[in-house]
């Protein structure tokens, strides 16, 4: 396929993008990036050297001074740190709640939307993440907004907590689910939202590879319209 897109999947938490962008660029023969784990490696970053989350002067120096990079490998994303690799070690809560109050710095925003840009500007990608659509490639040839019940995505984050051998319960990852959609969606520099013309695909009753499958279909159908 000659005429390579860029894929936007936005969604909430628990919406199942991580998973299903990887299948969908598995699928397309493209690179899936994954924006959020770029501020993952930025809440991990300040929790490693006690960076105050509320100070946000020193959380843009730090997003100022590391390198990021996102690499294929043992078919997953690898996420580079200073030349470490930290993609098993940012996929806690602690990192994830860390994660959510730094993406809203702008100090550390604007670099980051910056490396996204430019590792997504000649297509062939698929980048997923909670601005993609409306902010960082607002004229991309297909923008998902993926959704699903928050009773189903807090159901999925709980089995994945349980996975990796983290101890909660149910009611308080669904209270955990509600209060960051919250502040996704109030947040003042690039909430949460569903772009005007994004595809919305609600995945509660279907599974990543169903989920794959739909988006895949609607981008062969865009890259066929593009090429004619």
């Amino acid at each position: 396929m000659t005429n390579k897109l860029i894929i936007a999947i936005d969604g909430p938490v628990g919406s199942g993008k991580s998973t299903v962008a990887r299948r969908v660029a598995e699928m397309m023969g493209y690179t899936h990036l994954d924006s959020g784990a770029m501020y993952r490696a930025i809440g991990w970053k300040a929790l490693q050297e006690n960076v105050p989350l509320d100070a946000p002067e020193q959380l843009s120096s730090l997003a100022s001074r590391v390198r990021i990079d996102l690499a294929p490998g043992d078919g997953k994303q690898r996420v580079i740190l200073d030349g470490e690799d930290i993609t098993d070690r940012i996929r806690t809560t602690e990192v994830s709640h860390a994660a959510s109050v730094v993406a809203v710095v702008p100090g550390v925003r604007h670099p980051m939307v910056a490396e996204q840009r430019r590792a997504g500007e000649s297509g062939g990608v698929v980048m997923e993440g909670r601005d993609i659509g409306s902010v960082v490639f607002p004229r991309a040839g297909l923008k998902i907004y993926l959704e699903a019940s928050p009773e189903v995505r807090a159901g999925r984050r709980w089995q994945e907590l349980r996975e990796k051998g983290e101890e909660s319960d149910p009611e308080t990852v669904l209270a955990g689910v509600i209060e960051r959609d919250r502040r996704d969606r109030e947040r003042e520099m690039s909430p949460l939202v569903r772009a005007a013309d994004a595809v919305l695909v609600d995945n509660s009753a279907m599974d990543a590879e169903e989920t794959a499958r739909v988006i895949v279909m609607l981008a062969r159908e865009k890259a066929k319209a593009a090429a004619g």
